[in-house]
């Protein structure tokens, strides 16, 4: 009798696909999940637990865990849910995001900048502001909870729509209706919407708004340019009356797709500025952190100031960063080193610059004041001697002098700072 030849699985997945899906998961690092297992302890068993992510996936009995949710505080007040799955599902996300992504670069617009391989967040701003100078008017586009309302059968028809794959719509399908389990213990089945904050949303996201509002776009209004950074847009127009008339339109749109604008968020805006006449009840928007508004500036040329449409930082942004900087409590560490705290916050501090340092980074020096402001404290705090002012003046000179790359932020702001 001939041994038996092992079963085929129903579905052919790489499993250099999925150690692949790891390796993203592991660099994008992460809380974990219902089962309370971390990046670390999945490596435990590394190779018995990616086998069994291709195993149940190659073979169609992958069931997502429920996903944790996690309730974050807005710097205006409320709060937005993050869902938080687990490592071993944040990899299967992972390996359709990928399988998906090659397709969605071919047939993504050119206006939209989420989350796609050689595009950032700074080329939607910088988009924006090119196109702020070109156009007198933006529609600031706000949509109310759209996480939480995509309709799930307008995502699965969006993903059946661009992959032969039938495991990748199978998983979608599973995925959009996990069970999410709340702080209070409670556990709900979404009827609509796909968690922000899971390996496989972003995708999601990018796809149906594709559909949902740039292809319309693109049909309804060719001449009419926009930057979207997933929910998040903008839209130019050359008058008041077309702005009025794109904004109404695109809340139509977005109602029969089952989305609906903010009705106080979304607005429209007057790029005002030096060669523009005339006022507008807005004449700010923000965008993917940074505030456009009026903003003098020098025309070196010319030699003489004049008012620039213009991004910077935002109120709400420098207000949590600065939030941020006093949960770190570096004052009362005094058992660290200077180094040690160079360590611990310069990464994070020099991802701060990188980002809201490229447009107006002035604005920023609030914060980065507030940083000298803690470590002068904590100086004064670790060593006696530099209680007086003079002698901690004293001091932060001989450190500036000895490294004065020891701190990221020195490079803007190395100034003795005791405001606040």
């Amino acid at each position: 009798m001939e041994p038996s030849k092992p079963k085929e699985k129903p579905f052919r997945i790489s499993k250099g696909l999925v150690w692949e899906a790891y390796r993203k998961v592991k660099a994008n690092k992460g809380a974990p999940g219902v089962d309370g297992q971390s990046v670390e302890e999945f490596e435990k068993d590394l190779k018995g637990n990616l086998y069994r992510i291709w195993n149940r996936m190659s073979s169609g009995s992958y069931f997502p865990s429920p996903v944790r949710a996690v309730e974050i505080p807005k710097p205006g007040g409320g709060s937005r849910t993050l869902g938080v799955a687990t490592v071993a599902d944040r990899i299967a996300q992972t390996v359709v995001a990928l399988t998906l992504e090659p397709r969605m670069e071919q047939i993504f617009h050119v206006d939209s900048f989420g989350y796609r391989a050689g595009r950032s967040a700074l080329d939607a701003v910088e988009t924006c502001r090119r196109r702020c100078w070109l156009k007198d008017w933006v529609v600031d586009l706000d949509i109310q909870d759209f996480f939480g309302s995509c309709p799930h059968d307008l995502i699965v028809k969006a993903v059946e729509a661009n992959t032969d794959q039938p495991w990748v719509v199978l998983y979608v399908r599973r995925w959009l209706v996990a069970p999410v389990c709340h702080p209070d213990g409670s556990r709900t089945t979404p009827a609509r919407g796909t968690p922000q904050g899971s390996a496989v949303s972003p995708v999601l996201a990018n796809l149906f708004l594709h559909y949902a509002f740039d292809g319309w776009m693109d049909r309804e209004y060719p001449n009419v340019t926009f930057e979207r950074y997933v929910d998040d847009a903008a839209v130019h127009c050359a008058t008041r009356r077309q702005a009025e008339q794109v904004r109404a339109a695109i809340g139509r749109r977005l109602e029969e797709v089952g989305l609906r604008l903010h009705p106080t968020k979304t607005k429209v805006v007057y790029c005002k500025d030096s060669g523009r006449r005339g006022s507008h009840e807005h004449t700010s928007f923000t965008f993917l952190g940074y505030t456009f508004r009026p903003r003098k500036a020098w025309n070196a040329a010319a030699g003489r100031a004049f008012t620039s449409f213009a991004p910077a930082i935002s109120e709400d942004k420098l207000t949590a960063k600065k939030a941020e900087v006093r949960s770190w409590r570096m004052h009362r560490r005094t058992g660290r080193t200077l180094d040690d705290l160079a360590t611990a916050i310069n990464p994070i501090v020099r991802g701060w610059m990188n980002y809201w340092g490229r447009y107006n980074r002035s604005e920023m020096y609030p914060l980065l004041g507030s940083i000298n402001t803690y470590l002068v404290r904590w100086a004064r705090k670790k060593y006696k001697r530099l209680r007086a002012l003079r002698n901690v003046q004293s001091w932060w000179l001989a450190v500036i002098k000895r490294d004065r790359k020891l701190f990221a932020h020195w490079a803007w702001m190395p100034h003795f700072w005791l405001a606040g």
